[in-house]
């Protein structure tokens, strides 16, 4: 069994069914025109590119942690989520994260 028969025979899931993390919203302000959500990843790793959901759903534009940009955020994590859309949210609300 060569490595190419490795490859062959594993299969590759690019879009998750399930939230692959939760964020609990403690604010939300706009800044430039994008909605921004201030809070706690309360479980999972959220990296820019996902998606959350609320009521609405809206893209990931980045990560900010105490006024600088990251490149993903973990649990525990306090942080804010500069967004391309509006999840129709509100301060206490825990948000499903999903890959894009």
């Amino acid at each position: 069994m060569g490595l190419s028969d490795i490859f062959k025979k594993k299969e590759v899931e690019v879009f998750s069914k399930r939230p692959v993390a939760k964020f609990k919203v403690e604010k939300v302000f706009e800044i430039s025109g994008r909605e921004v959500l201030a809070g706690e990843v309360v479980e999972g790793i959220i990296y820019p590119g996902y998606k959350v959901k609320g009521k609405g759903a809206a893209l990931i534009r980045e990560i900010q942690k105490e006024k600088q940009k990251v490149d993903f955020a973990l649990e525990y994590d306090k942080v804010a989520l500069v967004l391309e859309g509006k999840p129709s949210t509100k301060a206490g609300e825990i948000l499903e994260v999903y890959q894009s």
